[in-house]
This record gives structure tokens, sequence and C-alpha cells, in this order.
């Protein structure tokens, strides 16, 4: 999307802004979430300068009501992402995806996601995107298969913060709506675990044959 500014005293002059929120990668989109935390007009400096290619110092001299627009339109940009999952994606020519089915999820996996969540998911995004999504190693159509989880997530999480920003946004909208299923799931699963090391001990416990006693 293109910008039009005048200076006064000068013709105006055209910046490019982002046209989608798809055009944000998450590591874009965290710095920009830092700033979160600091002033007002600090953060809207820096968004502008992360997203478009205007040089912050002209971005220091625009009017507010400019910076108002510009925001504005960031915020719509974001407010206008799809939530629909994507469950493949291609960085750099390599295709990433999610677990094709939810009862796949192993224990190991939930447990990484629960402790990165708790420990700020602001925080530990692309380590949570590494968790959900793995190099696609087989597809055949729209069914593929995916590496085995091994828990070594740190050279995947630095690939994950070239994902786009929107696609991250919907593994989230994904996410919040995973711990309801998850309770369905993981019942299940501890329930049949019990039922298993059950039989395995009461086997354990019969008496065994063939040892010469009357």
């Amino acid at each position: 999307m293109k910008v039009k500014i005048k200076k006064e005293g000068l013709k105006k002059k055209t910046y490019n802004l982002i046209n989608s929120w798809s055009d944000v990668t998450l590591e874009k989109w965290l710095e920009v979430i830092d700033l979160e935390t600091g002033s007002k007009t600090e953060e809207a400096e820096e968004t502008i300068a992360a997203f478009s290619d205007m040089p912050k110092k002209l971005i220091k001299e625009l009017p507010l009501k400019d910076v108002a627009i510009i925001m504005s339109k960031i915020a719509e940009l974001q407010g206008e992402q799809e939530t629909v999952l994507k469950k493949t994606f291609e960085i750099e020519g390599v295709e990433y995806g999610m677990h094709p089915n939810l009862d796949d999820l192993t224990l190991g996996e939930y447990a990484d996601l629960e402790t990165f969540i708790k420990n700020g998911l602001e925080n530990n995004m692309p380590e949570v995107m590494a968790v959900l999504f793995r190099k696609v190693t087989e597809r055949n159509g729209e069914a593929y298969t995916i590496e085995a989880y091994d828990g070594e997530i740190a050279l995947r999480a630095e690939e994950m913060k070239k994902m786009s920003a929107g696609q991250v946004q919907s593994a989230l909208f994904f996410l919040s709506n995973l711990g309801k299923e998850l309770l369905k799931i993981l019942p299940s699963y501890l329930m049949e675990q019990m039922e298993k090391k059950q039989e395995q001990l009461k086997m354990e416990a019969l008496p065994q044959g063939g040892d010469g006693s009357a």
C-alpha cells in the first residue's frame, strides 16, 4: 500500500506500507510487541518504521493526525487477518506442517507447549510454533506426514521467526481452542495407560509355572 507524505515547501513523496498482515514476519511482529511496554510515541514511531520504508527522521516530523491514520490502517490490516488455520506453509522453499490429527499429539509436545505458554507466550512464540509445526516429510494430495517430535527445537524456533505474523495469529487462535480438545483427549489417554499398567502388574503378580513345585 502506498502512503503519500507532503512536507511543507516540498513535493509529495510516496512510501510503501504493508499491504496485508501476511507481509509481516513473526520476528518483526515480536519487535513491535516488545514496544508496547514503552511510551506510546516510541511505539508509534517504531511500528511505522517496521511496517513501512519511511525513514525515522521523517516519521518524527509527521503531524499527529497522519500518525493516527497510519497506525489505524496497520491495526485495520491486523484485524482483517483470517483466523482460519492453514496447516501447512513454506519458509524459503521448505514446507512445514502442523499435526494432521490432534490424537497424535504426544504428552511431551503438550508438556513443552504448556511450559512455554506458562513462561510467557509473547516471549516464547517462536518456540511454541516450533512445537506445533515441523517439516513435512511426505505428502499425498491434502494428506501429509511430518517429522517426529524429539524436543530439539532451538534451530526450528529460529526458522519460525520467518513465519508470517498472520499464520502465527491463526495458529494462536487454534491454540486457544486446543486446550478444550486436550481436555477430551488427555484423560482418555491417561486412562488407557493406567489400564495397561494394571494389566502389567497383574501379570507380574501371577505365580510362575515350571519351577518344580508340587
